[in-house]
């Protein structure tokens, strides 16, 4: 079982910026991948940003060239930097993990992001 917490949510002014973060902990593998989610149509999910142990990135293309996800493997944990958010960015980003040996799948509890004024 792993365990997923997140945090970083937060209201913040068009333009400006925020990073999230999620932890995972228990029983983490030695090839998985984590990532943020929003909600999409039909009760899914679509993907912000998806990052692997091993380094290699994913992006939804509306958050291309504004956000960066990284990954600190001695923490299991990853970051996306969010930069230039726009009202449109307002949603509940729902961190993600799978690990690609076992199928283990885990999801974090959201985290807010507004963006307003």
């Amino acid at each position: 079982q792993v365990t997923l917490v997140e945090s970083g949510g937060a209201l913040v002014q068009p333009g400006g910026s925020l990073r999230l973060s999620c932890q995972a902990s228990g029983n983490v593998g030695s090839t998985y991948a984590m990532g943020w989610y929003r909600p999409a149509p039909g009760n899914t999910r679509r993907v912000v940003a998806a990052i692997t142990n091993s380094g290699h990135t994913n992006y939804g293309d509306s958050v291309k060239g504004r956000f960066t996800i990284s990954i600190d493997n001695a923490k299991n944990t990853i970051y996306l930097q969010m930069n230039g958010l726009q009202p449109e960015d307002t949603d509940n980003y729902t961190c993600s993990y799978v690990d690609y040996d076992s199928g283990i799948g885990a999801w974090a509890q959201g985290s807010q992001v507004t963006v307003g004024s």
